[in-house]
């Protein structure tokens, strides 16, 4: 009887000293902090087609991805309002049209105005002009770089008649390290938009 208590004893002994023992090398280890992961994004491969081929009676178009699906705004009284939706990207390009009547310097600030409202959230706001006498385009092109809620923006003018707008917006939280790829894309988009823009009327 005192033989197994006394070997009850020893082996409580024995799995407090084994448990101190791993406790003390527990505390010799280093962790070190792992970055963030962020999900794969696969963006689709581009092809595009002529806006006004494919969409009817717009007074301007340019290379549209086939990727995208275009929508009429319905929200405003505007007839050539659209949105181009990237189902694939859960992304949108929100485009305006507007008459200029003597109004340019006035549509040129509200489209400043659009862009700025980002500064907050912006590391760094890039301007890009684009100029094509031969189409009679003029516009310029800005990357909002950092988490904002679009990613780039840019709007065009022949400075008499026709003023257009676009900006891009993913319908998430902006995090511009794990939008990058989605961002980079939509901005290839855009970039081909500007280059191939034309007026039709």
């Amino acid at each position: 009887m005192d033989f197994l208590i006394k070997n009850k004893i020893v082996n409580a002994k024995l799995t407090i000293l084994t448990l101190v023992v791993l406790a003390c090398m527990a505390c010799n280890r280093v962790s070190t902090p792992r970055p963030y992961g962020y999900y794969r994004i696969a963006t689709p491969d581009t092809a595009y087609v002529d806006f006004a081929k494919s969409q009817g009676n717009y007074p301007y178009t340019f290379a549209l991805s086939k990727n995208a699906v275009v929508e009429p705004r319905t929200d405003v009284n505007e007839p050539y309002w659209i949105n181009i939706v990237y189902p694939a990207l859960n992304a949108t390009i929100h485009c305006s049209y507007k008459p200029v009547r003597n109004n340019l310097r006035e549509l040129t600030n509200d489209a400043l105005e659009f862009v700025y409202r980002n500064a907050s959230f912006a590391t760094a706001i890039p301007e890009r002009d684009y100029m094509h006498p031969e189409a009679n385009v003029y516009g310029v092109l800005f990357d909002l770089e950092g988490n904002t809620a679009s990613s780039c923006q840019f709007f065009v003018t022949d400075s008499t008649r026709n003023f257009f707008r676009a900006s891009v917006y993913c319908n998430c939280p902006p995090n511009a390290d794990s939008l990058a790829p989605v961002y980079q894309y939509l901005r290839t988009d855009i970039i081909k938009m500007v280059e191939s823009f034309e007026w039709t009327k």
